[in-house]
């Protein structure tokens, strides 16, 4: 894959190294003259350019138009929004993340200005902890269709109403699905005629809005 970041902060940065790391080609834009040198000293020089992503002839000296993703992940969403419309509507790029760093200025990042993927990553944060305060025991893995759905992990309580139970009883929300359960180790399909035991750790994808039922299901009994 090749991918071309606009912004060499932290975020450009550390995606960088996750990609090189991954095998892909990686090309990072960083207008500040102070930033390069820090970059230099993670990532290999014929990765960073110095320049602005705004500029469409830097963009092109960066080879976007052999890009698979442009990820403009600035300081600034007014470059990131700049950066995302030319991507995709002068060089037709196929892929396009957008950072959101002012929360107001998160329904500016759609298709018409060239966005695909919005990462407002205080709202991200923000609904996290709000779900850590709620959701007891449940462990957020990973965040899915911008945070609308979650892959989550929680220990079936010896004392909920899920344990003993088989899968096919268990009144799971509509918007859920168990995908695995770890026991002692090994790793379960949770076919219908599988027996929750008490600390068995279940994996599931769930909703926003399923999380509390799903969550009241497998922990304890009040």
């Amino acid at each position: 894959m090749r991918v071309i970041i606009v912004g060499g902060g932290k975020v450009g940065r550390h995606l960088a190294m996750l990609l090189l790391d991954e095998g892909h080609w990686v090309r990072v834009i960083e207008i500040s003259p102070v930033q390069a040198p820090r970059l230099y000293r993670y990532l290999p020089e014929e990765v960073v350019l110095l320049g602005s992503g705004t500029d469409p002839d830097m963009l092109e000296a960066a080879g976007i138009r052999r890009a698979d993703v442009l990820a403009a992940v600035t300081g600034e969403d007014d470059a990131n929004l700049v950066a995302t419309t030319l991507a995709r509507f002068e060089f037709h790029v196929p892929r396009i993340i957008g950072r959101v760093n002012n929360p107001l200025n998160d329904w500016l990042y759609m298709p018409e200005m060239g966005v695909d993927v919005a990462i407002n990553q205080a709202d991200l944060m923000g609904r996290l902890i709000m779900e850590e305060m709620s959701m007891g025991d449940m462990l957020t893995l990973v965040k899915l269709r911008k945070g609308q759905f979650s892959l989550v992990e929680e220990k079936v309580d010896v004392h909920s109403p899920a344990a003993g139970q088989a899968v096919r009883d268990l009144p799971l929300p509509s918007d859920s699905v168990l995908a695995a359960v770890i026991r002692k180790g090994d790793l379960l399909i949770p076919r219908g005629d599988l027996v929750l035991q008490p600390a068995d750790e279940v994996i599931a994808v769930v909703s926003n809005a399923a999380r509390p039922q799903l969550n009241a299901l497998l922990s304890r009994m009040e």
